[in-house]
């Protein structure tokens, strides 16, 4: 016998209310005996379920039964506890009442472990305002009008429907259908400079994903860093692509795309950085370094 059917059954009933042998059968892809043991096993266990005969009978449970805090052990308590708060701590809608609830239902408390703030340091007001728009144009699925930014430094405003909300290498994107280009993109939150949440709804479609591996437009790329600047380089890099050397210095190593972010990115770290390999991106590097030079020479 199965307790996870068991439980599944339990859950089904609930949220049912009532369900014929063949339909849980079905369900569960078992036999209707194997159903009619599983109920013997659930009321045996002290739950008040029982069975009525006839056209409009089947299998139910008591009226106002509610789960009782003895079905989960008490990891299993601590283990939803602390789910609660990760998701509290997003601001999620009655995160925070739930879990009070089950706190008082378990008999327990939890730590005040975690805390998520997703604005940037100096940027708090504008960010929350902007992530609290996205949150409930993301939970009642409500179309929004952005005007964005392209890298290229273009912009232009347009109507979006937000599928979902993605953090990748220290940056948060969102993942949305765009009306204007009749496509899904993927929009940088830095680079949306206004925000407007729409009354009109849309059906969520599931966002593509990437057919082609990331890693097939990735280089290896080693990288020399002065000691001076070691702070940053294990901030930015794992610790297994990254080799000390002897003086202090840091040799690291990593999978990644050339592509106009990496360069902007390499010349944040100014004289503090050499590039070993590859060679085609020392190149691009040094003529963007030599264009720098020269526009501050000609003022």
């Amino acid at each position: 016998m199965s307790d996870s059917r068991l439980f599944k059954i339990l859950y089904y009933l609930l949220d049912k209310g009532n369900a014929t042998a063949p339909e849980l059968a079905a369900a569960f892809e078992v036999s209707s005996r194997t159903i009619y043991r599983d109920i013997e096993a659930l009321s045996g266990a002290g739950i008040p379920v029982y069975t009525e005969p006839g056209r409009n009978g089947g299998i139910s449970l008591l009226h106002d039964f509610i789960l009782d805090r003895t079905i989960l052990s008490e990891h299993e308590r601590q283990e939803l506890l602390a789910a609660l708060q990760s998701i509290s701590a997003t601001g999620y809608p009655s995160a925070k009442e739930i879990q009070t609830k089950l706190s008082a239902l378990f008999h327990t408390t939890t730590e005040n472990w975690i805390e998520v703030d997703f604005s940037r340091w100096g940027n708090s007001a504008c960010d929350n305002t902007k992530f609290e728009q996205l949150k409930t144009a993301l939970l009642q699925h409500r179309e929004m009008e952005i005007l964005y930014e392209s890298t290229a430094g273009k912009q232009s405003r347009r109507i979006i429907q937000p599928l979902k909300l993605s953090y990748k290498s220290k940056d948060w994107y969102i993942k949305a259908y765009c009306l204007k280009r009749q496509d899904f993109r993927l929009f940088k939150l830095n680079r949306i400079l206004e925000l407007k949440l729409l009354t009109k709804t849309f059906i969520p479609r599931p966002y593509p994903e990437p057919q082609d591996s990331p890693q097939q437009f990735c280089q290896t790329i080693v990288l020399f860093f002065s000691k001076t600047i070691a702070y940053r380089v294990y901030d930015e890099f794992d610790s297994t692509q990254i080799k000390l050397q002897e003086n202090g210095d840091l040799l690291a190593s990593a999978e990644m795309p050339v592509d106009p972010w990496l360069i902007g990115y390499l010349l944040s770290f100014g004289t503090k950085v050499e590039i070993i390999e590859p060679k085609e991106l020392r190149e691009i590097l040094a003529a963007q370094a030599k264009e720098i030079y020269e526009k501050y020479q000609c003022r």
